[in-house]
């Protein structure tokens, strides 16, 4: 089967997407960029985590304003809060001037805190402070400076487990992972593999290809350095091959020593030789490959969809979007409250003078809802009554609603004034449900924050 691959430039350079998992990965993404909160993004070294920093700021409103980026870890430890604060002129040896700091450089752009796992408690306090949007002193000045910028921090630590071990501050943690974004590894998204491959020989040679068996090795690899490595291993095979087509031996030699075998199942897999096990690995990487699409996993693995049904039952798979689910980011319960689905929901609306008016209902949360198809104009700050059925849902609901702003070509927007707690159960079920869909975590709410 032929796999379709996107290449959308970021940072100027070519991000390839071949598999259904990153996708649904960007699309994660490419919502998040939309909104103003903090993000989080979290994956093992060489996954593309600055790459994904970049394409958030470049789809954001900010994206005509500073990107500033820096290595936490690189930074001496003595000169982390010259940095990210700056420093006025006399503040220590050495400061013959003033410097603003990377907060001061970044005003209403994006910065970019890479391994932030890695700050030291003491500045952790400061940066905290930022993030409040509280004024601060460069060190050694006397002047209140106020930066006003959104925070994309990355990591390859669990800062959950640093948070326990008293290494990282749990204020500081929840205030950057308003958003959270988990890159899935590269042994989960084998068709991202054989499309990266073939992109970096492309950049280097039109000459050279790969063999179907090195593909296949290339696949099977469990790749713990990424992309990063995955790169290196195809310039090293470029580097020494004999003739246009690179062979499984040739691949092989240059794949990681210490892995004793190049197919041996990606981290997490039990090793075995059991057929059945091995056929069971193989039926659950099709279908992570391809987000749970039964029709295209079958046509992967060379099978019938009854076939993979039928093998889904005999190896006790409850479902294949259950095998396919992959936890690839979680919302904090502020930003689950704002979420927003996209929607194109036929509703009716009864205005205070009893008039039925139908429209569309689109990017429904919580809170509100936009309008489209109005076929009546609305007033500014009316009540209306709104009657909605929710996909899949029995009973209908009904809340009254506020009209916020009123646009041309039939477009309003209304805020939800009163909800019953029947009716909010239901919106608030089905939404968690449409953010599962999309890939994120929904951690239950806390007793005290269900309203009564």
């Amino acid at each position: 089967m032929a796999t379709s691959t996107s290449n959308n430039p970021v940072h100027g350079k070519p991000f390839i997407v071949a598999s259904e998992v990153m996708r649904k990965f960007m699309g994660m993404a490419e919502r998040v960029a939309r909104h103003v909160g903090t993000v989080l993004i979290v994956g093992e070294t060489g996954t593309g985590k600055e790459l994904i920093a970049h394409a958030i700021h470049e789809q954001s409103l900010r994206c005509e304003q500073p990107f500033v980026e820096i290595n936490c870890a690189a930074l001496p430890e003595n000169l982390v809060e010259s940095e990210l604060f700056g420093y006025e002129k006399g503040a220590f040896s050495g400061a013959d001037t003033g410097k603003p700091g990377l907060f001061e450089l970044a005003h209403l752009g994006t910065i970019f805190l890479d391994e932030i796992g890695e700050l030291d408690l003491k500045v952790q306090v400061k940066l905290l402070r930022i993030l409040d949007r509280a004024p601060y002193y460069r060190l050694g000045g006397h002047r209140k400076i106020t930066s006003d910028v959104r925070v994309v921090a990355a990591t390859n630590r669990n800062l959950k487990e640093e948070v326990s071990a008293g290494r990282f501050r749990k204020d500081l943690y929840h205030r950057l992972s308003q958003f959270e974004l988990s890159v899935p590894p590269l042994r989960e998204r084998p068709q991202d593999i054989v499309a990266l491959a073939e992109h970096f020989m492309a950049q280097e040679s039109s000459a050279l290809r790969f063999s179907p068996d090195a593909l296949r090795m290339l696949e099977s690899y469990s790749w713990p350095g990424n992309v990063r490595e995955l790169q290196n291993v195809v310039n090293k095979v470029m580097v020494s091959a004999q003739g246009p087509e690179i062979g499984l031996s040739e691949v092989r030699l240059q794949l990681t020593p210490s892995d004793e075998s190049a197919g041996a199942p990606a981290e997490g897999t039990e090793s075995t030789t059991d057929l059945d096990s091995l056929e069971a690995q193989a039926i659950q990487k099709a279908l992570q490959s391809t987000g749970g699409h039964r029709g295209r996993a079958a046509e992967q693995l060379g099978i019938s969809r009854r076939t993979l049904s039928r093998k889904l039952k005999e190896f006790g798979f409850a479902s294949a979007r259950r095998v396919a689910a992959v936890a690839m980011g979680s919302l904090s319960c502020e930003q689950q409250n704002d979420f927003r689905a996209d929607v194109k929901l036929p509703i009716s609306l009864r205005t205070p003078e009893g008039q039925e008016v139908a429209c569309i209902a689109t990017n429904l949360s919580l809170g509100g809802m936009g309008l489209e198809g109005l076929t009546a104009a609305l007033n500014y700050n009316s009540v209306l009554t709104v009657h909605l059925l929710l996909p899949g849902s029995e009973a209908p609901v009904d809340v009254l609603a506020r009209v916020a702003w009123g646009g041309a070509q039939g477009r309003a927007g209304v805020t939800f004034t009163d909800v019953s707690s029947a009716a909010r159960k239901e919106l608030k079920r089905w939404l968690c449900q449409k953010m599962v869909e999309e890939g994120w975590t929904v951690e239950p709410e806390e007793p005290d924050a269900v309203e009564g």
